[in-house]
């Protein structure tokens, strides 16, 4: 089966799976594959040269109109949505049908007592966070962490400069948790952050583990849970 996947999880758990896919976009970090353009920005002209059995994206990861045209080239294209952990193990066991391969992991937890109101940064200049609908929000609240924005009516917000200096104001958001991913967050930006935001406890956390989904999904709940014990009790 030829498949090529847009989706860094997809790439993942198809590796994992004993597929190769026949190729990927730069972002999956699998510098064995042949790359085919990122995530937002395929180069649709060598998937289609592949003549793939199926390109897989989502629609958190990849753009509607990359998909549509796609599809006017006579592609075959396995459109993915996952917003929680429900979802990608729905999207992660579909997959796993199309390929021929069986997937038992289960992500299904109850929900968890909310012990930690974190900001969860994921771009900087401008600065953007996450609201509830997303999967790593849902992720970080299976293990009792709330985000900062979960209310908001944008799935990704902008945070101005006023409203990082307000976040610690009334001693609600406790913790900043920067993800490796997508923006490439580390030592150097935790003293800025600490500056913006007048939040002493940062903690730098692997970005695949929060937003990667499917073979990962468990693993990931685990690590996070183990990395942010010491706030969860």
């Amino acid at each position: 089966m030829r498949v090529v996947s847009l989706v860094p999880s997809v790439t993942e758990s198809l590796l994992a799976w004993g597929i190769d896919p026949v190729a990927c976009t730069r972002f999956c970090e699998q510098p064995d594959l042949l790359h085919v353009g990122g995530t937002k920005d395929p180069d649709i002209d060598a998937i289609v040269d592949l003549a793939p059995d199926f390109v897989v994206v989502d629609r958190e990861e990849n753009r509607r109109v990359d998909a549509d045209e796609m599809l006017r080239r006579g592609l075959r294209v396995v459109d993915l949505h996952v917003t929680d952990l429900r979802s990608a193990e729905a999207e992660t066991a579909r997959l796993a049908n199309l390929v021929g391969v069986s997937f038992h992991q289960s992500c299904r937890i109850e929900p968890a007592p909310m012990r930690v109101h974190a900001f969860v940064p994921i771009w900087r200049r401008p600065w953007m966070t996450i609201n509830a609908g997303t999967y790593g929000a849902s992720l970080l609240a299976s293990i009792g962490v709330r985000v900062s924005h979960s209310e908001s009516a944008v799935v990704y917000p902008e945070v101005s400069a006023d409203e990082l200096g307000r976040l610690a104001a009334d001693g609600a958001v406790s913790v900043v948790i920067l993800p490796t991913e997508p923006y490439a967050f580390a030592e150097r930006h935790v003293s800025e952050i600490r500056e913006l935001t007048g939040i002493g406890d940062v903690r730098i956390i692997d970005g695949r583990d929060l937003f990667w989904w499917g073979v990962r999904s468990a693993g990931a709940r685990q690590r996070l849970a183990q990395s942010l014990g010491d706030l969860l009790g």
